[in-house]
């Protein structure tokens, strides 16, 4: 007799998670007449070296990973999984600006200005 192991599956950690400040302004941002999607991703750049990007996109890439919360889409780079997996999405809108902000748990620091991060 074989004895197999059996695999244990522990929770999957969310990719990200979207505020309902976040959720209602992607809403916005998505209700157009030409439906297209929003596609998070980072770019090596600033201080610290890598900022959010946020783009549309017509298509999902090869490798992107969709996410869907109270009824929003929105595309995860693969480029960007592993710097930004965990995070909360928000958006701040004050008297300053208006601007999502992410709070990452892998940020190891970001620059002075908030615009940069590493991990």
């Amino acid at each position: 007799t074989s004895t197999k192991k059996k695999r244990v599956l522990r929770p999957r950690k969310a990719l990200i998670t979207l505020t309902s400040n976040a959720v209602d302004h992607l809403q916005a941002l998505l209700n157009q007449p030409q439906p297209k999607l929003i596609r998070i991703g980072v770019r090596n750049r600033g201080c610290s070296g890598l900022t959010y990007n946020l783009e549309y996109v017509d298509q999902p890439g090869k490798f992107d990973e969709l996410i869907e919360q109270d009824g929003v889409k929105v595309l995860i780079d693969s480029k960007a999984l592993f710097s930004i997996v965990g995070s909360e999405m928000d958006w701040l809108d004050d008297k300053l600006s208006s601007r999502f902000i992410f709070k990452n748990p892998n940020s190891k620091g970001t620059c002075g200005c908030g615009e940069s991060f590493m991990v």
